[in-house]
Parts: C-alpha cells; sequence; structure tokens
C-alpha cells in the first residue's frame, strides 16, 4: 500500500489572485510544496488536485501527479477541503492502487520543513485518527481575544478571571502546514476523533491568504536563503 502526498491548489483566489503560482524568490509558490514532499522519505508519491491548467503544466513539471482537473463544484471558495482530498483519493485507489495515508500538504505554506512532514507522519499510530499542524498562538480567548455576543456587545470569546496572558490556558492556531490520516480515518475528517497536534514555530508557520503573508514569508525565505552562504 501506498503513502501519497495530497496537495489541494485551487486557481482561484479572492484574498491574493493566482497566489498558488506567484513567483517567490524566483519559483512558483507551488514548487516549495512539492519539493518537500519530494524530500519526505515516508512519502511514495505526490498528486495535485487543480481546476487550474496553468498550475498542473507548473507542478507536473516539477515531478508532482496531475491526474485529471478538478471538478467545478469542488473548485469552488466555499468547497470544503476534505471532499477534494477524497475526490483525489478515490481516483488514486481506481487508478494506481491502495492507499494507506494520506498527507496532505497546503502549497501556501512554504516555510514547513521536510522535519515536520515527518514528525507528522511519525505521530499517526494506531491510536490516532489524525495528525494536525499548529504554533502556539499570539492572542489568547481567555484574555485578549473578544467577539459580538447576542445583543451586540463585545465579550471575551472564552471569559474567565485571567488577568494576564501568562495566567492563561495554553491555546494554539492550526497553521494549515500539514494534515496527515489513515486512509480508513479520512472519511471522519478533523474532529470528533483522535486528533494529535504538531506544534511548529512561528517562523515556520504563516499561511499564505493576503499580499501581507506573501511580503513576510519572502522575507524569512531571504534570511533563511542567507543562512546558507
Amino acid at each position: 500500500m501506498t503513502v501519497i502526498a495530497t496537495i489541494c491548489a485551487r486557481g482561484g483566489s479572492t484574498g491574493l489572485p493566482g497566489k498558488n503560482i506567484m513567483p517567490l524568490l524566483g519559483k512558483p509558490l507551488i514548487n516549495y510544496t512539492i519539493e518537500a514532499a519530494q524530500k519526505c522519505k515516508f512519502i511514495d508519491k505526490i498528486y495535485i488536485s487543480t481546476d487550474s491548467k496553468e498550475i498542473a503544466a507548473i507542478a507536473e513539471k516539477a515531478g508532482a501527479i496531475v491526474p485529471f482537473m478538478r471538478p467545478a463544484e469542488l473548485a469552488t471558495s466555499t468547497a470544503p477541503k476534505i471532499p477534494v482530498i477524497e475526490h483525489l483519493v478515490d481516483w488514486v485507489e481506481k487508478n494506481a492502487g491502495k492507499v494507506s495515508k494520506i498527507i496532505d500538504l497546503d502549497p501556501t505554506s512554504p516555510l514547513r520543513d521536510v522535519s515536520d512532514i515527518e514528525a507528522c507522519a511519525n505521530m499517526l499510530d494506531d491510536n490516532t485518527d489524525v495528525v494536525i499542524t499548529s504554533y502556539e498562538a499570539d492572542k489568547n480567548p481567555y484574555f485578549n481575544m473578544v467577539e459580538y455576543d447576542a445583543s451586540g456587545n463585545v465579550v471575551l470569546s472564552k471569559p474567565s478571571k485571567t488577568t494576564s496572558r501568562q495566567q492563561a490556558p495554553k491555546v494554539y492556531a492550526m497553521n494549515a502546514s500539514a494534515y496527515v490520516w489513515h486512509r480508513h480515518t479520512l472519511s471522519k475528517g478533523l474532529w470528533g476523533q483522535r486528533v494529535k497536534m504538531h506544534i511548529m514555530p512561528r517562523e515556520r508557520s504563516i499561511d499564505i491568504d493576503n499580499p501581507i503573508d506573501f511580503k513576510l514569508v519572502e522575507i524569512l525565505m531571504r534570511e533563511k536563503v542567507k543562512q546558507y552562504y
């Protein structure tokens, strides 16, 4: 049975149009994720789900497999991600053999390290249904995150007697860098099951959703390149 990486890369994006293939230090953004998957010792094959011929061409040139163009109903801005992954995995099993594990990698998280992917893969055991990635949140719902209540008043998201951030329970923000499932647990989704979490440092946890995110990643990438020269 095969361990596959799935990379879901939609052509449309409201926050940053064309972000999945925007040039980052001279390379299409999606290439960083493909290259990380290629370096991971646990991954046998890398599959792309996209509705864009341009993304498909770039991904195939980088060495990934693009078996089809994603159906329109799975390529909207509101389409859930897990049905997209299931659609891709179903194709793989019908055409290329059984899948044992799925390692889903978001193309907008180029700062992740191969060690992050492998750590997630190692955490998925018989007592775990899914592994997610996160970082220690810089805002805390017990102390400095607020929302509107039913009356329109602003209230603390999780009311407590906490008087400092240090006293508040530690919370984490998901960074969408990686998700790892057994094949038989993929249909369970994320919640209501046995979940483990790989905690990543803040500097590897930026998920590109808008131009500011892209600029921050570019700065951190340049700093990373300098470390090797």
